[in-house]
């Protein structure tokens, strides 16, 4: 059975209500899994650890889980138009699988939450790519044969699926931006098949 790693990180809820979608996108094609996992916040004091298993909540992620996907998607809250710090920390650890090639020719979207619809919710997806590329991965978005691209009246870009959470981030995801999830996991995983048996 392949697996997609579904890695996201959440502040107040709605990047992990995304991961969530994704993963069931995921899990609507046979022969894919979805392992959803999450990263520690940190901290200013970097001195500072979290326990190795959360309190609640997805499992963190361990490089070994990166290493033994066949798909990546990843999610983060947008930060003045970039990743999450706590994402972009992570990434910065995996010098050594870069080194070996071994995300090298895995497929990989990405997602995000912003406050407002002009919050840098692109940049953000963009900025999530760069790590990806440089990591040899295949890096997909949504095509416009996606309907809810031209119905969206929140999130939802090409270049990946997006929400806007609202000023106090407690807007509920909308039904266009919950299909644009949705088939985002769907096509990963599609096209994760199509590569591990070709």
């Amino acid at each position: 059975m392949l697996e997609i790693l579904v890695l996201y990180y959440s502040r107040f809820g709605s990047v992990k209500q995304m991961a969530n979608l994704v993963a069931h996108g995921v899990e609507s094609v046979d022969g894919i899994q979805a392992c959803v996992r999450t990263v520690p916040p940190v901290s200013t004091v970097t001195e500072a650890t979290e326990d190795a298993i959360p309190s609640h909540g997805d499992p963190y992620v361990s490089l070994d889980d990166l290493h033994r996907c066949a798909g990546l998607a990843l999610g983060s809250p947008t930060r003045f138009g970039n990743m999450a710090a706590p994402l972009k920390y992570f990434f910065d650890t995996t010098g050594g699988l870069w080194l070996s090639g071994a995300l090298c020719s895995k497929t990989a979207a990405v997602f995000t939450s912003s406050s407002s619809i002009h919050g840098g919710q692109e940049s953000t997806l963009l900025s999530m790519m760069l790590p990806l590329f440089h990591h040899g991965m295949i890096v997909l978005g949504l095509p416009y044969s996606e309907a809810a691209l031209y119905r969206t009246k929140t999130g939802g870009t090409p270049y990946g699926a997006s929400h806007v959470a609202g000023a106090n981030s407690d807007r509920p995801i909308s039904e266009e931006e919950r299909e644009l999830c949705i088939a985002l996991g769907r096509r990963l995983a599609k096209l994760t098949v199509v590569i591990a048996r070709s």
